[in-house]
């Protein structure tokens, strides 16, 4: 090929696919075989192809979640909208396949429709997906990362080492000395976060981490219940929990219920993300505000910004977190 931007024809001279083919490769077509679209895919990486200007992109704008049942959801859902109605945009809604990155289905559709940007949230394309949204021209913007991103990759998260720290900080300045934590899944980077802030608050406090005060959850209220409960059934229980998330906060509380406690007399629970129910349920909780919808509308707009061009000073942005303190925690009884 020659040293400056491939033609199409000269892509599929080098794929032995027609041109044509080639075009259905960059459309998004679902009819191309996939060794075949992996060749031409590769080779439109290879020589980093881009798509030439042949009119606007769709007034779309994609939001992809790795699932969508929670009231969390609904913040970041809220916080795209105000940006896409301010850009007079029409959002399109997915759900991955999986909690790392959507499935190529999704990725041939955005192929397809063109949108003005993308948001993945907690989730992340892998090498070949960003390259072939680079080769179109369709900018992304990873929202709340499960894990690193790659390297020049745009994304938008919140200071969870921060917010875990100040969590248990306050229950240490309460009093407490038995704390027990229930963290998100360990291979997302924001559990591990919330529990590193954690452990530096204990250190700090020269309070020895006990592991047995540790559990696992996945963000659900489930999980909040049976790790809940499982950690206040213990001989020696703790006499307050930081429950990972607001989710995961309501399921302490119930398992509290089941064993008698009331809260905050026999048990302080502390939650994250300040979701509005957290102000609602009784007694309100005490939790770490993590400011989705800001989140949400600082990443769409980054995406827009991408996709116009511009080049802002910095792609990794992360939001400040703060302790909301409610009626959920108190001192330790005597």
């Amino acid at each position: 090929m020659r040293g400056d931007a491939p033609t199409l024809a000269e892509i599929a001279k080098a794929a032995g696919v027609s041109t044509p083919t080639v075009s259905k490769v960059l459309n998004g077509r679902s009819d191309v075989a996939p060794a075949t679209r992996a060749r031409v895919e590769e080779l439109l990486h290879r020589h980093g192809y881009r798509r030439r200007a042949g009119g606007p992109p769709s007034r779309l704008f994609d939001l992809v979640f790795h699932e969508l049942e929670s009231a969390w959801a609904m913040e970041i859902i809220r916080g795209v909208e105000n940006v896409a109605r301010e850009e007079k945009l029409n959002v399109v809604l997915s759900e991955a396949a999986d909690r790392h990155s959507p499935g190529q289905s999704w990725v041939d559709g955005v192929l397809a429709r063109r949108p003005t940007g993308v948001v993945l949230v907690l989730s992340d394309l892998d090498a070949a997906q960003r390259a072939q949204l680079a080769s179109r021209e369709i900018p992304f913007v990873v929202l709340d990362p499960a894990g690193d991103p790659a390297e020049g990759v745009p994304a938008v998260g919140a200071n969870n080492w921060h917010g875990g720290l100040n969590a248990t900080r306050h229950l240490l300045d309460l009093g407490h000395r038995r704390i027990g934590v229930i963290t998100g899944p360990s291979g997302m980077l924001c559990s591990r976060a919330r529990l590193d802030g954690y452990r530096a608050a204990l250190e700090t406090a020269g309070v020895p981490l006990d592991p047995k005060l540790v559990r696992e959850g996945d963000f659900h209220t489930e999980a909040g219940y049976s790790c809940g409960r499982d950690l206040l059934s213990r001989p020696s229980r703790p006499t307050a929990v930081f429950a990972g998330n607001d989710l995961q906060a309501l399921g302490v509380y119930e398992a509290a219920r089941e064993l008698g406690l009331t809260i905050p007399d026999d048990l302080s629970v502390v939650g994250f993300d300040d979701l509005p129910l957290a102000r609602w349920v009784g007694p309100p909780l005490t939790t770490v505000r993590q400011p989705l919808v800001a989140m949400a509308e600082t990443a769409a707009r980054l995406a827009v910004r991408l996709g116009r061009g511009e080049q802002p000073a910095s792609t990794r942005v992360d939001l400040a977190t703060s302790l909301i303190v409610r009626h959920s925690t108190a001192a330790p009884a005597l």
